[in-house]
């Protein structure tokens, strides 16, 4: 009954099946919270641990099938090793090599040149899940004197369960499209202790209610126009025929709508956690703050010109798990920038096997390099720092964030289409300009440097 209903349903929307299902599995997360809410909150940890449990495994074979049971032997092998390795960094090396061989095998056996949403999609979230648990797991054995501030909100002081470990694992809120949460907090909310009002389901309706309708806005935004801006126009002779300025901005907007995919993914799974309670992050100048789980930072994602503000607005969850488990534990490598290269190597690893995500990642990071100088320049040079802050500054921003979503556009090329016949295609068609304008703009910055920067200001960076 239910495939048949879901097949004429994805036609009508002229959505694949699957994605059908994957925004439908991630709307039920609502009604799973205001059952744990209603029914189950002064319940005992075991119930509500079947119950996560139970409900994620649900969602899990109605999306993938028989194929759960790639995530159930992950997630058995880590708690053996758990249990039988301890607290060793042995542990931690065991489970991030066997998690990531696990992950990449699935992505070798059942890569295609499309975006298939596919067993793998939830695996690569479990992935960082398991592999972050044995982090804490890790941090719990030390001394408290060792440990970040965050690391002593994550440690793991004693040995978790069996049911414990499954039901953090297949929780409805992050199982399919995250968000990223540690153990902890996980036992957190099990012990009620995630709510604004102790001893009492949270306040959280309303903050849930915002995120999903921001979360339905970006949905109802993507399908409207997704089907004016696929990804398969930019490989057709068509496209190639338009004027270089036609091929440029259709770039941007196809990136500005493709994005939306996950935007809306994010924001409406996010209301689930805070929903459930979550997503509760404390109490600051006496209000609640609901963004444990945010995954977005919409405001900042929409406005800032900087590709460094879209990417601290964008995957948020994702973005701190690597902060905190990669490239803050390379600190004793003493060398930042290869830290920030290793971090980005695993995520890029982490993503697929496809030449597009190196290329994509590899974009990033020159992007980001070049911005940090340009910034360093407007903030060093007394004529740029006044002109950004004239009358003038409203052209800046528009001049800028055109430039902005264009190369966030051309970035964003290989990430979607995979395959490296398919994005060097796109790439030709536009002269290669992404690379053409950033490696210029690197070449030049030391000459602008000299003529902007007043030599005092230089002396003075030198020596800092």
């Amino acid at each position: 009954m239910a495939a048949p209903l879901l097949e004429s349903l994805s036609e009508s929307l002229g959505s694949p099946e699957p994605a059908v299902r994957l925004i439908f599995s991630i709307l039920i997360g609502y009604p799973f919270a205001l059952v744990y809410r209603q029914f189950l909150f002064y319940q005992s940890a075991t119930v509500l641990h079947l119950f996560h449990l139970l409900s994620g495994l649900a969602l899990a074979t109605f999306n993938f099938g028989s194929q759960i049971c790639h995530s159930a032997v992950c997630i058995l092998v880590q708690f053996v090793m758990l249990r039988l390795m301890g607290r060793t960094i042995t542990t931690v090396l065991s489970s991030l090599i066997f998690q990531m061989v696990y992950l990449l095998a699935g992505y070798y056996y059942t890569a295609t040149d499309e975006y298939d949403i596919k067993w793998t999609m939830p695996h690569c979230v479990l992935t960082l899940k398991l592999i972050g648990l044995s982090f804490d797991f890790y941090d719990g054995g030390k001394e408290p004197s060792q440990l970040s501030e965050e690391q002593k909100k994550a440690a793991l002081t004693s040995v978790p369960s069996l049911i414990e470990v499954l039901g953090f694992s297949y929780f409805y809120g992050g199982f399919l499209v995250g968000p990223q949460f540690t153990l902890r907090n996980y036992q957190r909310l099990v012990a009620g202790e995630l709510t604004d009002c102790p001893g009492q389901p949270p306040n959280s309706v309303l903050p849930a209610l915002q995120r999903f309708s921001l979360g339905f806005l970006s949905l109802a935004i993507y399908a409207i126009f997704s089907p004016h801006y696929q990804d398969g126009y930019m490989l057709t002779d068509e496209y190639d025929a338009q004027p270089f300025w036609y091929r440029c901005v259709f770039i941007l907007l196809w990136a500005k709508i493709v994005l939306y995919k996950y935007v809306c993914c994010w924001l409406i799974a996010e209301g689930v956690c805070i929903l459930s309670g979550l997503g509760y992050n404390g109490v600051v100048d006496g209000k609640p703050k609901w963004d444990a789980c945010a995954n977005m930072k919409v405001w900042l994602y929409e406005t800032t010109p900087l590709f460094g503000g879209t990417i601290a607005s964008f995957n948020i969850n994702t973005n701190t798990w690597a902060a905190r488990q990669i490239f803050k534990r390379l600190k004793f490598m003493g060398n930042k920038t290869l830290s920030q290269v290793l971090t980005l190597l695993f995520l890029t690893i982490w993503h697929g096997l496809h030449s597009g995500y190196i290329m994509c990642f590899s974009m990033e990071f020159f992007i980001m390099t070049v911005e940090r100088q340009a910034q360093a320049l407007v903030r060093d040079s007394p004529l740029l720092t006044k002109l950004a802050n004239s009358m003038l500054y409203p052209l800046f921003y528009v001049v800028q964030q055109f430039i902005h979503w264009l190369f966030m556009g051309y970035a964003l090329v290989p990430f979607c289409l995979f395959a490296y016949d398919k994005w060097f295609k796109v790439y030709s068609s536009v002269y290669v300009c992404g690379h053409v304008f950033f490696l210029v703009a690197f070449l030049i910055m030391p000459y602008l440097r000299k003529v902007l920067v007043p030599k005092k200001e230089r002396s003075q960076k030198k020596e800092d």
